[in-house]
């Protein structure tokens, strides 16, 4: 009992409905952030810097760089916070710090592209800079979200789990469909370069505001008491022998590798979804009747249908978890999204891809609802709650290193390939079919998991 000393006594109170609200709303503008930029942003921007050929390559490159923080940081942040002792408690001041921070990166995301610079190691100058600010926004994004991961735990009755994952779920598809929203109706990369620049300082000033107000509402409508127990002192040693201490645990091993490979396979997806729909669909009526005008907005098409399906079912999975099991909830989700994953190859109209969308939503707001809770049931060490949860979101930033760079060069190199036979569209076929691969690889392996139902 008394490894758990350090464990604030709020941990056994039930919330009730607003305070899950205001507990999660942070995630929800965290979202609206990451849902602008990785659908849409980084692909509009990246296109204008690097032209049609290495867009690919682009992307994929400014991901897995922006990435590298999301692996290193949050569990040094966590364990971090996990010390901490002020009045605002463990978690709330790294929050309004990362957001700062974060802020300062979005002026630099937002101005960089548009400098006049010289080539630089096969990019513009002016891509590696928005590179180098896209790798601060992840920096300080992770100063923010490593420690507020851990208010969950913290804050939370274990038989609430599963319904508040549920609100971190719904949260997760609202967010990314507000920012999808955002950056779609506001940024067309076939815009003048004047008026695209224009485009660009506004939604990346709204996605500012959100950020702000979201860190709010949760800071100051989340009541976390602060640490009154010594906490245990770090040491590097410890540190370092406690990042590897939670892989000891077979249970936590297995769902960080499985939800690794499902991450691996929504960033193999939605990634490229934009050129996707430029390059392959091209033509977005359904019935002669034309429901967007640019790629961006028919993104959002296909992207909105998938949210409002998940909406739902992240809901209902989060409670169906805590009644009969994660683990069965995990197979339904996961099968749905390697099979529906499937249709992007196998037809090439726009209809078929609001339909492949809206499916693929039940599946992925499953699938995120039930992860929370399933990540949480398995913590070895529920007094380094946020060290180990900050780990466990490795799972989440580790596929935009692993699995970004490698579609990205799938598709530019079989994109060539497949033009010079004939088959233009032979990279994406590419990269969706080993997404497929990830989804069902990370659905199977959930069986491996032993301390969940």
């Amino acid at each position: 009992m008394e490894a758990r000393a350090a464990v604030l006594p709020l941990e056994s109170r039930r919330l009730g409905t607003l305070e899950q609200l205001y507990l999660t709303f942070f995630w929800f503008s965290s979202n609206v952030h990451w849902g602008a930029i990785l659908t849409i942003l980084v692909q509009a921007q990246v296109l204008v810097m690097v032209g049609d050929a290495s867009k690919g390559k682009g992307v994929g490159t400014a991901i897995a760089i922006g990435s590298l923080t999301g692996i290193l940081v949050p569990p040094l942040l966590g364990a971090w916070s996990d010390r901490v002792r002020s009045r605002l408690g463990r978690r709330r001041p790294f929050m309004v710090v990362g957001t700062a921070l974060n802020l300062v990166a979005l002026v630099g995301m937002a101005t960089l592209p548009f400098l006049k610079t010289d080539n630089l190691w096969g990019f513009t100058g002016a891509y590696w800079l928005y590179v180098a600010a896209y790798l601060m926004a992840n920096f300080a994004n992770n100063v923010a979200t490593a420690p507020y991961t851990a208010l969950m735990p913290d804050v939370v009755h274990p038989e609430q789990r599963g319904s508040v994952a549920g609100w971190y779920g719904l949260m997760t598809l609202l967010g990314n469909g507000v920012g999808m929203g955002l950056a779609s109706s506001m940024v067309s990369q076939q815009a003048s370069l004047a008026e695209f620049q224009g485009q660009i300082y506004r939604v990346y000033l709204v996605i500012g505001v959100i950020l702000v107000v979201g860190v709010l509402v949760t800071v100051l409508g989340t009541r976390e008491q602060p640490l009154t127990t010594e906490p245990k002192p770090f040491h590097w040693g410890s540190f370092l022998r406690g990042f590897v201490a939670p892989f000891r645990s077979q249970d936590f091993r297995w769902v960080f590798l499985t939800r690794m490979l499902m991450s691996m396979g929504v960033f193999s997806v939605q990634s490229f979804l934009l050129f996707y729909l430029r390059d392959v669909v091209k033509d977005f009526s359904v019935f002669g009747r034309p429901l967007a005008t640019t790629p961006e907005l028919a993104v959002l098409g296909v992207l909105g249908l998938l949210l409002l399906l998940a909406l739902p079912s992240t809901v209902i999975a989060g409670k169906l978890s805590d009644r009969y099991g994660r683990k069965r909830v995990v197979y339904v989700a996961g099968a749905i999204q390697a099979v529906v994953a499937a249709g992007f190859i196998v037809s090439e109209n726009y209809l078929a891809a609001l339909f492949i969308g809206a499916l693929f939503g039940v599946g992925y707001g499953a699938y995120e609802s039930v992860n929370w809770a399933l990540a949480t049931d398995v913590l070895p060490d529920m007094d380094d709650a946020a060290k180990d949860m900050g780990i466990w979101h490795m799972a989440l930033t580790v596929p935009q290193f692993l699995a970004t760079p490698i579609a990205g060069w799938l598709l530019d190199t079989f994109t060539a390939v497949g033009k010079e036979g004939g088959r233009p569209t032979l990279g994406y076929t590419v990269i969706f079919s080993v997404a497929i691969v990830y989804f069902g690889l990370g659905t199977l392996l959930v069986s491996r998991v032993k301390k969940a139902s």
